[in-house]
């Protein structure tokens, strides 16, 4: 998966104009390797958070505590999440530095002598935030043994994942309602596909269960109907801002970013396909007793979601 969305999100900057370019110049800049490393540590982290938002997910809905007691598969969902936690602190603190010094655009040799400057960048507060919160999560998940515990970790995911998405695209000047309309309409995107992948990949790990997949189903039916609602919202707030009129049908032949939305809709609008297979024929199979089928579909809804999550980065990459 992780190797599928990187492969997309370089596919993506490079066909829509948002890859990283050399200094203009004969400037030094950040370098080319340290411009590449911003999306694919984003990408990195996107991954591990998915990863444990699924995992918490799972803890908290499909895996019942006894008397506010965590069981064993519950426990070893904790460790698995906390592990995860670790992975996305990590790749949070690679992007943070990555980023203040592409925006400074100075060689990572002199961050140190910039630190000043560095600490004022949103998106690197914004970072550094979550490198907190993301580290915080990873010791509460690594001795959860309740379910008070997980519910805590649930929040600070959320802590986590809502941070980075204030300073992007859709945060960059809130001057009027359209602009905070966009950065609330996206927090709402991020956390439902947050919610649908990483749920999807707990109930193969964790449970196959028919309750388990049967509630997690009703759970990805009302996150794709968010996510395509927002999705909606979001994309047109931008693309009606950079030429005025009905930007979703104007941009998405006549720009790079239009185009991304574009695949990002195409590949949205398969998800929801499959979706629909899995409720009219793995799921009955399931309840048969043959979870075959509903793995194996399952496996293939994986691999397009961790495409769109590089479609995603590369989106928000793109100018």
């Amino acid at each position: 998966m992780v190797a599928a969305g990187i492969v997309v999100m370089v596919v993506a900057l490079l066909a829509a104009g948002g890859a990283p370019q050399k200094p203009a110049g004969g400037l030094l800049g950040a370098g080319l390797g340290v411009s590449w490393a911003v999306p694919v540590l984003r990408i990195l982290a996107d991954g591990a958070a998915v990863a444990t938002g699924g995992a918490v997910l799972a803890v908290v809905l499909f895996l019942p505590a006894n008397d506010g007691k965590l069981g064993g598969k519950a426990i070893q969902a904790c460790q698995d999440a906390a592990i995860a936690a670790g992975v996305w602190a990590v790749a949070s603190i690679g992007g943070l530095i990555a980023t203040a010094t592409v925006i400074l655009g100075i060689p990572l040799s002199h961050l140190a002598e910039h630190a000043g400057p560095a600490g004022q960048i949103s998106q690197v507060r914004a970072l550094a935030v979550a490198v907190v919160l993301t580290a915080v999560l990873a010791v509460v998940l690594s001795g959860a043994k309740t379910l008070g515990a997980a519910l805590v970790a649930a929040l600070l995911t959320i802590a986590a994942v809502v941070g980075p998405l204030l300073t992007g695209h859709s945060a960059a000047e809130r001057t009027n309602l359209l602009t905070v309309l966009a950065t609330l309409s996206l927090v709402v995107h991020v956390l439902a596909a947050t919610v649908w992948v990483g749920g999807l990949l707990a109930v193969l790990r964790y449970t196959r269960s028919r309750e388990a997949v049967e509630l997690f189903s009703t759970l990805a039916l009302g996150c794709a109907v968010t996510m395509g609602l927002t999705g909606l919202v979001t994309a047109e707030i931008h693309l009606d801002g950079r030429q005025g009129g009905w930007g979703l049908i104007t941009q998405w032949v006549t720009s790079g970013y239009g185009a991304l939305v574009f695949a990002k809709t195409v590949a949205f609008a398969t998800l929801v396909t499959v979706g629909w297979w899995h409720r009219r024929t793995t799921l009955p199979e399931l309840a048969t007793g043959n979870p075959a089928a509903f793995r194996r579909l399952a496996a293939v809804e994986l691999m397009i979601m961790a495409g769109t999550i590089g479609l995603a980065v590369a989106l928000s990459r793109t100018p």
